[in-house]
């Protein structure tokens, strides 16, 4: 029996009952919703609006831990979504763009972000009337929204969802300011820390199915103000609420690759140190936000205020207990959660990364390096070669002249299993993912897509030289075996030059050094025409064997240019040397 499937359902019965059975109710309900979808709309807005700010302040300031702690609180507590963050550090996690330990310092960081919530809410949302500021949010970000920029329309997005946060908090607020009976949650008290873990339950499960912990800490800190729930009761409540976000995040783990589910372990790991530590020593902690809210003049019986305190407190106590063990930690998720990588499979197109532009950029990018692999790997197999046996030698025409044993590669299999699958994924995955990205981004998407087909088109190209590498080598004509081991090198060193280039750090010398192999290249086409013209006029070969030496030299050429190609649009990655290179 599927049990998911009835639980929609009857949570929908359960909601009209509620909305039909009180009116108080309905309010606190609306106020819920409405401020769940201006957090939709401020997410939404701030992609727009920061035009890839987030993420690039992400993939610079995550080299350490602590440095991706902050980076994480600044940019939850400005944005204002621990889920847009989330995605973004899975997206880059999965590009490779940034480092496990740096993904879970961000992650550990947009816990504390997320207590400006509370802040808000206490501070504004439960004593001032806050619907007032609302509605003009809500009609200069419709305003806004009409511009043709999109900064403009970032902007006003984001007004707008303020604005709904704004009138979901005046809602809730009025919702339990009218309900006379109070919600009586202390039917479900019990002594001792029995009921602290029965409010902390609590907490979890509605976090749970709000699917926001924002919302949850907007709902606790409107029904504490309005004298519905005690004090201690709320702040078991928060603790419960940390819990509740992430068993969300677990379950949307299930489906994501290994890097998401490590995250979302991590994630556990944090938030459950963190409760465990804040029930044990509960009344400890409330006397320390007590003593704390003396000193920084909230009042005492500013319970709201003190609550959200206490939220930003037994956060921060866990990165404390847990980032110096982050290394530690690292080390224990890549052991559970082991990447296994098909060679015939894609690597780096996952669903997560295609809506931030930035990291599926970079996903496609390593996509297309695996598809290199890949056709570099079938070309040296095609040229009875193994990439082991030439890539870093010292004397390539020794190492070609003693490497003349057929290696039994079907090209068309090969092509057909190896290629043709992440060819097309790479096709689909970028197509989908230019929808959100800037012309620059798309230009550099659309130069992958050409360092695709160039790849394509060097493995077909090397299947017709495979046919006459099979005749020649093994034939007792030494000037055919001669002329084709010279193929052979001029291919071979154009592969380990390019894996030179490859390890190159510096983009200036990583140009000249792609420059400098084109003109040998060319050069060595030159020296090869003209030794078959040579051989042709002294009747050296027939001229059956010269016209498969010209073609097969023309192939070998394509295969080199179309290889570099690929190298200048794969390794150099700043705008301006790309442009001098097209001008050159």
């Amino acid at each position: 029996m599927n049990l998911k499937k009835y639980l929609f359902p009857l949570f929908l019965l359960l909601l009209g009952y509620l909305l039909l059975k009180s009116e108080d109710a309905k309010l606190i309900i609306a106020g819920i919703t409405i401020f769940l979808i201006g957090m939709v709309f401020m997410e939404d807005g701030f992609k727009l609006f920061s035009g890839g700010v987030i993420e690039k302040a992400l993939k610079l300031a995550t080299n350490s831990v602590p440095k991706a702690i902050g980076a994480g609180f600044i940019a939850t507590a400005i944005v204002q979504s621990s889920s847009l963050l989330t995605i973004i550090v899975i997206s880059f996690l999965s590009a490779e763009l940034i480092s496990l330990s740096g993904a879970i310092g961000v992650i550990f960081g947009s816990n504390i972000g997320t207590t400006a919530t509370a802040w808000i809410v206490s501070a504004f949302g439960v004593k001032i009337k806050i619907a007032q500021f609302a509605l003009p949010m809500i009609i200069f970000g419709v305003v806004f929204r009409f511009k043709d920029s999109k900064s403009y329309q970032g902007l006003g997005t984001v007004l707008v969802g303020l604005g709904f946060v704004f009138l979901g908090i005046a809602y809730m607020k009025d919702g339990f300011d009218a309900l006379n009976t109070g919600i009586d949650l202390a039917t479900y008290s019990m002594e001792g820390y029995l009921g602290v873990l029965v409010y902390v339950l609590i907490g979890a499960v509605a976090t749970f199915i709000i699917q926001s912990s924002s919302a949850t800490m907007a709902l606790i800190i409107t029904a504490l103000a309005t004298g519905q729930i005690e004090y201690f009761n709320a702040l078991q409540l928060a603790i419960g609420a940390n819990i509740g976000t992430t068993v969300t995040a677990i379950l949307g783990s299930l489906s994501s690759n290994s890097n998401g589910k490590r995250l979302a372990i991590a994630h556990l790991i944090f938030n459950i140190v963190t409760a465990f530590v804040a029930i044990l020593f509960l009344y400890q902690l409330a006397n320390l936000v007590t003593y704390l809210s003396s000193i920084v003049g909230i009042d005492a019986k500013d319970y709201a205020m003190q609550l959200a305190l206490f939220h930003t407190i037994f956060n921060l106590l866990g990165i404390l207990l847990v980032a110096p063990f982050t290394s530690y930690l690292v080390k224990f998720l890549e052991s559970i959660f082991v990447q296994v990588e098909d060679v015939d499979k894609a690597r780096y197109l996952d669903d997560v990364v295609i809506n931030v532009p930035e990291a599926a950029l970079e996903a496609i990018r390593k996509e297309v390096e695996h598809l290199y692999d890949n056709g570099v790997e079938v070309i040296s197999h095609a040229l009875s070669l193994h990439r082991h046996q030439y890539l870093g030698c010292k004397d390539m025409s020794h190492v070609i002249k003693h490497s003349d044993k057929d290696i039994h590669t079907d090209i068309n299999t090969f092509y057909d299993k190896n290629i043709k699958e992440i060819y097309g994924q790479i096709l689909y995955f970028a197509t989908n993912a230019q929808e959100n990205m800037s012309e620059e981004q798309k230009k550099k998407v659309y130069e992958l897509k050409i360092s695709c087909r160039d790849i394509v088109e060097s493995i077909k190209n090397v299947r017709e030289i495979q046919k006459n590498i099979k005749i020649y080598l093994n034939s007792g004509n030494e000037i055919m075996k001669d002329e084709y081991n010279y193929i052979r090198t001029e291919i071979a060193e154009t592969i380990d030059s390019i894996n030179d280039i490859r390890n190159m750090e510096d983009d200036l010398d990583i140009l000249s050094s792609i420059e400098l192999l084109k003109k040998e290249v060319d050069s060595m086409d030159v020296i090869q025409n003209e030794k078959i013209d040579n051989l042709i006029r002294t009747n050296q070969i027939k001229t059956k064997m010269a016209t498969s030496l010209i073609n097969d030299s023309s192939f070998a050429h394509d295969i080199s240019t179309n290889l570099i190609n690929t190298a200048s649009t794969l390794w150099i990655e700043d705008s301006d040397i790309q442009d001098l290179r097209e001008s050159s």
